[in-house]
């Protein structure tokens, strides 16, 4: 087997296209944030970036970019929801990842803890206090405390590979537990 290794040591020559594409090969879920603005505005966005640090406490993380128009009021938000996108939601996902004026127009949302928008048909929420954000790159890590979630175990997961939404294949595989 032959590997294509790129030099990690400095960015002078590293090939960033390279980089992403290696990355795009570990599938993630695809989730969109959701808060309120510091004068109660509806925000949100699509995320890939959206990983559990702890159970106990429950903690979880998503990054945003430093660029993002909406980094002020996800950083000053004192809750945010992270709703975990259903395979038939890639509609949604692109809609929150676009640059829509109103991204919540149409959508029946409920509010959830600090009003925060709760998108319906996800597989999972998790309402998150905002517990603290950490300088990472060209990007804020979010760490939320989890104070209250749900889940609809009925609805498999929208996934992101290699650049593009996937469906999780239910195929069993040998060795795997049921």
């Amino acid at each position: 087997m032959e590997y294509r290794t790129q030099p990690i040591d400095t960015l002078s020559g590293f090939d960033m296209k390279a980089l992403r594409s290696a990355l795009g090969t570990y599938a993630t879920g695809v989730a969109v944030v959701t808060a309120r603005s510091a004068d109660g505005e509806a925000i949100g966005l699509t995320v890939n970036s959206f990983a559990s640090v702890s159970l106990d406490p429950p903690l979880v993380l998503w990054s945003l970019a430093i660029s993002s128009p909406n980094l002020a009021a996800f950083k000053s938000a004192s809750h945010y929801a992270v709703n975990v996108l259903g395979q038939d939601q890639a509609d949604i996902a692109q809609r929150f990842a676009s640059r829509l004026v109103d991204k919540f127009d149409g959508i029946a949302c409920c509010d959830g803890l600090g009003a925060v928008p709760l998108l319906p048909n996800c597989c999972a929420w998790f309402e998150c206090r905002n517990e603290a954000q950490f300088p990472g790159g060209d990007h804020v890590i979010l760490l939320g405390h989890v104070e209250r979630f749900a889940l609809d175990a009925r609805r498999s997961p929208l996934l992101f590979h290699r650049g593009r939404y996937a469906r999780l294949a239910t195929a069993d595989h040998p060795g795997m537990a049921g």
